[in-house]
């Protein structure tokens, strides 16, 4: 669809449809739904695999961390790849790499073959991601009918991290913990099918290419800022190869700004990062993501490797957290276009930060779902809301000829946020837990021999090796001490978790009081290249009254 300026036409939207088709939005919800369940299916198996495997404590954060780093590295690769040669090739693309990853994770023998399958089916997510984003986006150039379909989008979303807990603690609670790998195979090739099959193409070549120089400068700054951030909590921040891999991580994102300021053909355009509302949007991701992935990563340890309750008892909290947008389906629509963003931002990350607090106020021994139930509602509630109106705010700062490009960004900033989450609070908790029970074994006036023992059970695995091995009659001293420990280490990464969804809503009140569509550079969100009016104020960007999307 195009429209006239000043007498002028406008540039054409995209290659492809005008209008979303019913096919390609049940598709995209598809893919993005079969993309989600990979992130949280691990989580109430965590302890089910470190006892397997003999995992220690930093290996834990990796295997979350090894599905969601493909995802954040490779966002914007993705994207331009999208744009270039058509979303639907990388939505059949991802659903085949997510099918062979699990494959790979389903017959693992060791937690190396585990991280690699890890790997594999993250590729496949982080071509899904911006690709079902931006496929919506680009067939929704009406605010009434992008609202609507992104409302469909981001409920498929948190369906899919719903079942997924649900998956793996019924699946670890019945057979083989391997065997929750295998559904998720099979939702892949089902993906790969529909999207084949009903995906109406969209790309928009147009000053997009391969940028060499910035794929393989923020790839390597992502994979040493994370490297860095999970093994320093084993080895120690002041250790050299710690040290290093922070200055690494540095230098290789310094590298990719200066990449993307000359290249003639950018992954990422950084004059979208001068639009306020879309450079809000990406911090407020980011923070909000680390404070939610966080607390789950936080709750998954409390509740499986450290109470050990079954694995679908560990579930439950994870998918009832996610089934609360569920049930929100039939009025986050009408939020989504009668509500300004700002508003829906604010309210969702402040449920966020204080169903975290809530949680890491609980007892220690609480651990049953009704005991939670307060803490759930506000984090269901607050994700799902949050979620919605920053993908609306991001995509809707920047011209849609840049949809690809702007979903891409938002996407790796939510996957960064996400990877970052375990591994931080991983860092911060596991680490404090460790010196906090080396200073309670020390006032337990223990014999020298069991001092020593449960001393270098410490040293090597940390606080989590102390509270699961078999150290005899000396376990009942020790496991009470290693859990009041790992509590209370956990409940400071949680309020950590809090503070960063505190700053995110500070960062959107500042930040989205206007539409900054005016103030957008050239051809990203200007009125002559959106085709559109460009409201000023919070009452002129008001979306318009519901209505069905197109093709329905």
């Amino acid at each position: 669809m195009t429209r006239s300026v000043a007498g002028r036409p406008a540039p054409a939207v995209a290659e492809g449809p005008p209008s979303l088709g019913l096919g390609t939005l049940i598709a995209a919800c598809l893919a993005i739904c079969v993309a989600q369940i990979g992130i949280p299916l691990a989580s109430p198996i965590i302890g089910v695999i470190q006892r397997d495997f003999g995992a220690s404590a930093a290996a834990l954060a990796w295997i979350p961390a090894a599905f969601i780093l493909p995802t954040a590295i490779l966002e914007l690769n993705f994207g331009v790849l999208g744009d270039l040669f058509g979303r639907k090739r990388l939505l059949v693309l991802g659903g085949l790499l997510i099918t062979a990853g699990s494959l790979v994770v389903a017959t693992s023998g060791s937690l190396t073959q585990l991280i690699v399958g890890q790997v594999v089916a993250g590729l496949g997510a982080a071509a899904i991601f911006p690709s079902s984003l931006a496929v919506i986006v680009a067939g929704t150039p009406e605010p009434a009918a992008r609202a609507r379909a992104l409302s469909y989008w981001a409920l498929s979303l948190a369906f899919g991290a719903m079942i997924a807990p649900l998956i793996s603690g019924f699946t670890a609670e019945n057979t083989d913990w391997h065997w929750a790998y295998v559904p998720l195979a099979v939702l892949g090739l089902v993906t790969a099918a529909v999207s084949a099959r009903r995906i109406a193409d969209s790309r928009e070549p147009a000053g997009r290419g391969l940028d060499w120089p910035g794929q393989i400068t923020i790839a390597v700054s992502l994979l040493a800022l994370l490297y860095a951030v999970i093994q320093g909590a084993n080895d120690g921040y002041t250790a050299t190869h710690i040290v290093l891999a922070f200055a690494i991580a540095v230098a290789a994102f310094a590298g990719f700004l200066v990449a993307e300021r000359k290249s003639r053909a950018p992954m990422l355009r950084l004059e979208l990062f001068r639009i306020p509302s879309f450079a809000a949007a990406a911090a407020i991701g980011m923070l909000a993501m680390f404070g939610f992935i966080g607390t789950a990563y936080a709750l998954s340890i409390k509740l499986e490797t450290i109470y050990h309750l079954s694995p679908l008892q560990a579930a439950l909290p994870f998918a009832l957290i996610q089934a609360i947008p569920l049930l929100l389906t039939p009025v986050l629509p009408k939020l989504l276009q009668r509500v300004h963003p700002r508003a829906l931002l604010v309210g969702g990350l402040l449920s966020l930060a204080a169903g975290e607090v809530w949680m890491a106020l609980l007892p220690g021994d609480a651990t049953d779902v009704a005991s939670m139930a307060g803490p759930i509602l506000l984090l269901g509630a607050g994700f799902i809301t949050m979620f919605s109106a920053l993908t609306a705010v991001a995509v809707g700062a920047v011209d849609i000829r840049h949809a690809g490009m702007a979903s891409a960004v938002t996407s790796l900033v939510r996957e960064t946020g996400q990877a970052l989450g375990p591994a931080i609070v991983s860092a911060v908790a596991l680490g404090t837990a460790s010196s906090a029970l080396a200073a309670k074994l020390g006032a337990a006036k223990l014999p020298a021999e069991a001092m020593g023992a449960a001393s270098a059970v410490n040293a090597e695995g940390g606080a989590i090796a102390v509270a699961n091995a078999d150290l005899g009659e000396l376990s009942r001293t020790l496991v009470p001490l290693a859990r009041q420990a790992l509590e209370a280490s956990l409940d400071l990464g949680i309020y950590l978790c809090a503070g960063a969804s505190l700053v995110a809503a500070l960062i959107a009140v500042l930040a989205l009081q206007y539409s900054d569509a005016a103030a957008a550079p050239a051809g990203l969100g200007s009125e002559e290249a959106a085709g559109t009016s460009v409201p000023q104020k919070d009452s002129d960007i008001a979306a318009p009254k519901a209505e069905a999307l197109p093709g329905h």
